[in-house]
Order: structure tokens, then C-alpha cells, then sequence
């Protein structure tokens, strides 16, 4: 797929997702080819699709076909996933009308109990991106803000400590996508995803921050994407837990592998 085909289609998407979400989504990207895209082409499907997902606000299924992918499973299914602290949780499909458990009652996710192993490498590196775009859309949100608002007669923007929070929320998300697009084992996915809900947190405490009162209420958009970094960050571990692991995996080898070659 050259540059000009992936500019047509994340136009596509990017529409598409603008006006759909959840299972009017899921059908929307299946007549886009979305299974066929994932088979030919995950290195294009995965930051594309979840980024995009992160930067509407929109959600759908997909994260069920990239686990079930990845195990050389078909595709429809329902995997159980991990979650944080020990729990497993299923992505129902087909909108069922039940309401989501996590702290985003918007994604329809249900506790299960403990499900069979699957690889997660490539599910994690959906996430990845998936919360980089999140973050990235609560930076957007931040920045607009500070260039409309006036404070003590002076643009916001031009307070350092403003400037300095969203410097800080930037170089987050660049340093996580750079480890994203590193990421091609189940250690650098490990490593990414991690990144990635650490930046996505960052950026949702920073920019809630930034916005001030308006940030922490429902009139916002940022709440929604805030609610959704807390909970994706969980999926497949949190930043917290793949740390951890990942520092176990080096202290039992005796040595930090090469990721990246400079």
C-alpha cells in the first residue's frame, strides 16, 4: 500500500468513525474490508485503525480479531483478555444492551472468568496505539483551550507552567510511538503498550490540569477520553504491571536485549 492509498483509506476511517461507533462501527469496517485488511496487512491495519479509534472517541471490537488473529484463530469470536489485577474480561459483540463494567460504560466489556492462554503481542501493540491516539486527542483538546482562553489579561498559552505541562504530555506520546513502531516481538510489545498507557495517563492528568474546573466535568469531551485511556491502559496489563514484568524478564536473563538498532 503506497502513501497515497493510506491517505484515501485513513480519510475513510476517519470518517467512518466520525459517525459511527460500536456496532454500527463494526459493520461499517467490515464492508470496508477490515478483515481482509488485517490478514494482508497488519503492520498498516493496526496503528492506523487504533489510532484513528483513539482520535474520534469511537470504539468497536476489533481488539477480538487481532488476539484471535494472531492465535491462527477465526475471526468473530470472543476471546477472554486479561485485565489488570488478575481479572478477565470478555468484548462482547453485537451490542447487546448490557451495560460495560469498567469505569467507560460506553466499551462493552464483561467480567469472565480465567480464559486459556493467547498471544498478546499484537493485541498490545493495538492498544498501544489505540491509547496513543487517545492521548493525542486530549492534547488536541488542551492546546485549543489555551489558545482561546485569556487569564489576568494574558493568552493562557503564554503561562510557562501551561507550556511545560503540555511539553511535557507531548514528549510522552512521541517517545511511546517511537516504541510502538520499534515494537516487533512479544518484549518490545510488552514494552510499547506500557509506554503507551504511561503517556495516555500523562497526558490525561496534565491536560485535565490545563482545561482547569471545565476539565473535570461531563461538558467536556476530555472526560471521555480520559475514562478510556484508565481503562485501556488496564487491558492486556496496565503501564504499571507490564513494567514490572518487563524487569523480571531482564533480571532472569542477566541482560537487557537490544531493541532497537541505532
Amino acid at each position: 500500500m503506497d502513501t497515497a492509498e493510506r491517505d484515501l483509506l485513513a480519510e475513510t476511517l476517519r470518517k467512518t468513525m466520525a459517525t459511527a461507533t460500536g456496532p454500527a462501527l463494526d459493520s461499517a469496517l467490515t464492508d470496508l474490508g477490515w478483515a481482509d485488511l488485517l490478514a494482508e496487512a497488519p503492520e498498516v491495519a493496526l496503528p492506523l485503525v487504533f489510532r484513528l479509534l483513539g482520535e474520534t472517541g469511537a470504539h468497536a471490537s476489533l481488539l477480538n480479531d487481532v488476539v484471535l488473529h494472531a492465535a491462527d484463530r477465526p475471526l468473530g469470536g470472543t476471546p477472554a483478555l486479561p485485565y489488570t489485577g488478575g481479572s478477565w474480561v470478555v468484548w462482547e459483540r453485537g451490542g447487546s444492551g448490557t451495560p460495560g463494567v469498567s469505569l467507560d460504560g460506553e466499551l462493552p466489556l464483561q467480567v469472565r472468568p480465567v480464559g486459556e492462554p493467547i498471544p498478546l503481542g499484537a493485541g498490545r501493540r493495538a492498544l498501544g496505539w489505540w491509547l496513543l491516539g487517545t492521548g493525542r486527542a486530549m492534547l488536541a483538546l488542551a492546546r485549543t483551550h489555551v489558545l482561546d482562553r485569556t487569564q489576568f489579561g494574558r493568552p493562557l498559552a503564554s503561562f510557562q507552567a501551561v507550556r511545560h505541562r503540555l511539553a511535557e504530555t507531548l514528549v510522552a506520546l512521541d517517545g511511546a510511538e517511537a516504541t510502538l513502531v520499534a515494537a516487533d516481538d512479544d518484549l518490545g510489545s510488552l514494552l510499547a503498550k506500557a509506554a503507551a498507557g504511561r503517556a495516555a495517563l500523562t497526558a490525561a492528568r496534565h491536560c485535565q490540569q490545563v482545561l482547569g474546573g471545565i476539565g473535570f466535568t461531563a461538558e467536556h469531551d476530555l472526560h471521555r477520553h480520559v475514562r478510556r485511556a484508565l481503562v485501556l491502559d488496564g487491558l492486556l496489563g496496565s503501564a504499571r504491571e507490564l513494567t514490572r514484568e518487563a524487569g523480571t524478564l531482564v533480571r532472569e536473563g542477566r541482560s537487557a536485549p537490544r531493541l532497537v538498532q541505532l
